[in-house]
């Protein structure tokens, strides 16, 4: 998958009606630990694309011991569901939209009744968390890296060559 190759993350795919290690709340949702993600063939995409951006989204040293529980603060979380949206538009046959209507069949809740208020209207703070941690460009699209502490003009400058600015 190019898009996990682009943040380093391995993808193991389990097989049907495997148990899915790693996995928080149980088959058939993903698993995570350190920077592989688990998934069997009817894992959800949002399912996939969340874990993954827990990956992406949390430090360097939490990432080197994760084993399932992703933790982290509630400002992450939302910087989570939001990079997950950005994400699904770099998956054929997924897309923001189709995402959203999946996080909202799944049962999550935002403060104005679904994920696309939400994501309009609600998430200033999670873009400006995931941009303050250069996980997003300042022109809103994904940085392709994992959260780190590097210094941040060489992100700046990775996501204007990344976006031919």
């Amino acid at each position: 998958m190019p898009l996990l190759q682009r943040y380093g993350i391995t993808l193991s795919i389990v097989q049907d009606n495997a148990s899915i290690p790693a996995s928080y709340w149980g088959a058939p949702e993903a698993g995570i630990q350190g920077t592989h993600v688990f998934a069997r063939s009817d894992t959800p995409v949002h399912s996939l694309l969340h874990e993954i951006c827990h990956i992406i989204c949390m430090t360097p040293e939490r990432r080197m011991t994760l084993d399932r529980d992703a933790g982290g603060s509630d400002l992450e979380e939302s910087g989570v569901c939001y990079l997950q949206l950005v994400l699904a538009d770099e998956i054929n046959g997924a897309g923001r939209c189709r995402i959203m209507q999946d996080m909202d069949s799944w049962g999550y809740s935002f403060r104005l009744g679904n994920t696309r208020a939400w994501f309009s209207a609600d998430a200033d703070d999670a873009k400006a968390w995931l941009t303050q941690h250069q996980l997003l460009c300042p022109l809103g699209k994904a940085s392709f890296r994992l959260r780190s502490n590097e210094n941040a003009s060489q992100v700046v400058e990775a996501c204007a060559i990344d976006q031919g600015i």
